[in-house]
């Protein structure tokens, strides 16, 4: 295909319409999506189809019309394409030289079809046979003087049924040393809502949207992250209900959306106003805006308490169902307006617009993304959300709660099944009870401390379970050199990416079959279940033909390492692997909500999981919903590295293109945006270039500022006038990965802080040079 020619160009359409339909096309066309594939598209997230390996946004009862999702198409198409890699390409490429080629040209190979070994003495993958390999991890974990020196990393896309039996054998083998994509996105979210509201999911399902009047959305852009989602913002927009967008850049899926599935909105060019309000906090300060809210809200009734007007508050609900009110309004009261507007970075006329907003609201969901979990506060924030949704009582009401927003399709299931470095108690003793074993009862490792134990040493053997580990995690250079470290890694995975190449002595890839593939198991079409975000668990069957016939499923994948690490005394991991129902039957026995699994998966749509906040039944200590009190802090590195460089010092935060989808380049534009052919760019306010004297289209280097004496710097990106607040930067990761460090963390999450990297500018090196 012609390259795209790197340009910048503002994108003035709504998004998603025709230019959705016209990137589909091109996908299709270079993913060589073969004749009988292309039915594929009409089968996501059907009741005879297979559920979209893409976001974890939910269905309507898997409902027979088809609903069209850009980034959708792009993954079905990516994984359905006729391209293949060979034992015969890996002949004709060293690992050296692929090393040498972008994250995109890794990604348009294709579908690996082989099982293979890295061979030091060529640099080269070589075929192995599947037994072989099985026997090769078996050798290196058992050889390990201490269980803990293993780490079993899983992605989001991991089915059900996978991740419980992966995480049946790693506890059999003695760890929870479980890093998962978790860690590094919603984390904050898990860690911080159990504290407030007794569990870490959301408390919505898709029927409240169809009675909220309000909607706050915070730090997304669904347009490219969860496509599907604005059809159901369209759809509330329709009805009347106001939605805010509360997000450092006004993302062009927010303000206009072309809906596909609506040929009048097509065919007249016409569109749908999505949000009425934009509040513009700078990055990092979504903490004391919403506690700036807060504040308001009290404002607001004590005035009505004067007059004899209608509370503000939702007195009956605090008193009914929260403790620690009182110990909230009073440091609310305390709170000083020019801080919070300080450390906002917002107006005060905005704060009080979005105050007035909610509290007229009667039925308010509040939607947040990564733009509120990759902070160092990031904890904090998501439970003063919660304590601000508590206020009005919007928790555990028709058309009202909370609704974090997560990315992988499955993400939020497999944390339910059990890929979590901090089991609780109760699981442990289910799960050894139902399986006749001792689980381990030390807290494993999260990423980060799985790269930081890989540093020093203590973890050895590094086995994912899907994604990509080495591109996925921050502080890239020195998770390269941990992951070199390792006497062995493993990697279960459709198509080549970067972590294969950053490898340890001895180094797997294995080739596993795709979601919509048919997964045949002795005759017999064998079907895997997720969890969405709003903890509906459904089935699905892959269609297509698989891409090799030397595939396994990620299941038989991780029995056939259970069954030559451990034997099958205990477990007969094979049978588990030729019927996914006795899993399932073992979830059903460990797990609350699971009662009748595989009967309950025979309704269209599958089941919802039951969240006990929803139902107001709180999971706390107290038994109660808990407001918790947090000072806005005025002490963090980037408030050290700006009282240290003054106005040169800036605040990164990274973001997705609109054709990736986490760490898989589908292309190099971002039309949303204006960004075509390039991802070396970096989007800052137009003061800030001046004041720094650059020009936009220069290019420039980006160095962190941080406190180790360890330089991190990325070069020669191009410099792009943006609507963004003054002192951020918005750049694209993994590009800017580098520039995390590996201890910059969210406290009580230990999720990267990736959306607030201190950073100074300065001209490209090349530049100067010349």
């Amino acid at each position: 295909m012609k390259k795209t020619e790197a340009r910048i160009e503002p994108y003035t359409h709504p998004a998603a319409g025709w230019g959705a339909l016209k990137y589909v096309a091109i996908n299709l066309i270079k993913e060589k999506v073969t004749g009988g594939n292309y039915r594929t598209l009409f089968s996501q997230n059907q009741p005879d189809g297979f559920d979209c390996p893409g976001c974890a946004w939910p269905d309507r009862e898997h409902a027979s019309t088809f609903e069209f999702c850009e980034n959708g198409v792009k993954a079905v198409a990516a994984e359905a394409t006729s391209k293949r890699v060979t034992p015969a390409f890996f002949a004709q490429h060293t690992v050296s030289e692929l090393m040498a080629q972008s994250d995109f040209e890794l990604e348009q190979h294709g579908r690996l079809t082989d099982p293979l070994l890295y061979d030091a003495l060529s640099d080269r993958y070589v075929p192995i046979a599947w037994d072989d390999a099985f026997a090769l991890i078996a050798r290196h974990l058992n050889a390990l003087d201490d269980p803990d020196h293993a780490a079993f990393y899983t992605s989001g896309r991991a089915s059900n049924e996978a991740a419980f039996l992966y995480q049946l054998f790693v506890r059999m083998f003695g760890t929870n040393n479980f890093p998962d994509c978790s860690n590094m996105c919603h984390e904050a979210t898990s860690r911080g809502l159990p504290h407030t509201v007794g569990v870490g999911k959301g408390t919505v399902t898709l029927d409240d949207f169809e009675h909220a009047d309000t909607l706050l959305l915070f730090g997304q852009n669904p347009a490219t992250n969860h496509p599907r989602m604005l059809g159901e913002l369209r759809e509330c927009a329709k009805r009347g209900a106001t939605i805010v967008s509360i997000n450092p850049l006004k993302e062009r899926g927010l303000e206009r959306f072309a809906s596909p599935q609506h040929p009048v909105e097509m065919l007249t060019m016409g569109s749908t106003k999505i949000s009425s309000v934009f509040i513009r906090p700078k990055v990092g300060g979504d903490f004391a805006l919403i506690k700036g809210v807060a504040k308001r809200v009290i404002e607001l009734d004590d005035a009505a308490l004067l007059t004899g007007t209608e509370r503000v508050l939702d007195v009956e609900f605090i008193a009914e169902h929260t403790v620690g009110f009182d110990a909230f309004a009073a440091d609310l009261r305390a709170e000083n307006w020019a801080s919070i507007v300080a450390e906002s970075g917002v107006p005060m006329d905005d704060i009080l617009q979005l105050a007035d907003i909610y509290a007229k609201g009667r039925a308010v969901i509040a939607t947040w993304g990564m733009g509120l979990t990759q902070h160092k506060n990031s904890v904090p924030t998501v439970q003063i959300l919660s304590n601000l949704m508590m206020m009005r009582g919007n928790i555990g009401r028709r058309g009202a709660g909370l609704c974090p927003v997560r990315g992988h399709s499955n993400v939020q299931g497999d944390r339910t099944v059990g890929i979590e470095e901090q089991p609780t108690q109760e699981f442990l003793d289910r799960l050894g009870e139902v399986y006749d074993f001792e689980p381990p009862r030390e807290h494993g490792l999260d990423v980060v401390n799985t790269i930081q134990a890989m540093l020093d040493g203590r973890v050895k053997v590094f086995i994912g379970l899907g994604g990509n580990f080495s591109i996925a995690t921050p502080d890239t250079p020195r998770s390269w050199q941990a992951m070199r470290a390792c006497d062995l890694t493993v990697h279960i995975t459709t198509k080549l990416n970067r972590s294969h190449l950053v490898h340890g002595r001895d180094a797997l890839i294995l080739p596993t079959l795709g979601r919509t593939e048919i997964d045949w198991q002795r005759g017999v079409a064998q079907g895997v279940s997720v969890e969405d975000s709003m903890s509906m668990v459904h089935i699905s069957y892959g269609m297509n033909k698989p891409a090799s016939p030397n595939l396994l499923s990620e299941i038989a994948i991780v029995a056939g390492m259970a069954h030559a690490t451990l034997g099958s005394g205990k477990v007969d991991w094979l049978s588990h692997a030729n019927d996914y129902a006795l899993i399932r039957d073992g979830i059903a026995q460990v797990i609350d909500g699971f009662h009748d699994y595989n009967e309950r998966l025979k309704h269209p749509g599958g089941f919802h999981l039951g969240v006990a906040s929803r139902d107001r039944v709180w999971k706390t200590p107290s038994g109660k919903a808990q407001f918790l009190v947090h000072a806005i802090s005025v002490d963090t590195p980037i408030h050290r590295a700006r009282a240290q460089h003054g106005e040169r010092l800036l605040t990164l935060m990274t973001t997705r293109s609109h054709d990736q989808y986490n760490t898989t380049i589908y292309g190099l534009d971002d039309r949303y945006r204006g960004v075509y052919g390039q991802r070396r760019v970096l989007f800052a306010n137009r003061e800030d270039i001046d004041i720094l004297g650059f020009e936009p289209g220069e290019r420039v280097d980006i160095t962190s500022v941080w406190d180790d004496g360890i330089e991190r710097r990325v070069d020669g990106f191009l410099l792009v006038e943006y609507d963004i607040p003054r002192g951020c930067l918005g750049a694209y990761y993994p590009e800017t990965n580098p520039l995390v460090p590996l201890s910059s963390i969210a406290d009580g999450a230990g999720t990267p802080t990736s959306k607030s990297i201190p950073v100074l500018l300065t001209r490209a090196l090349e530049v100067l040079a010349a």
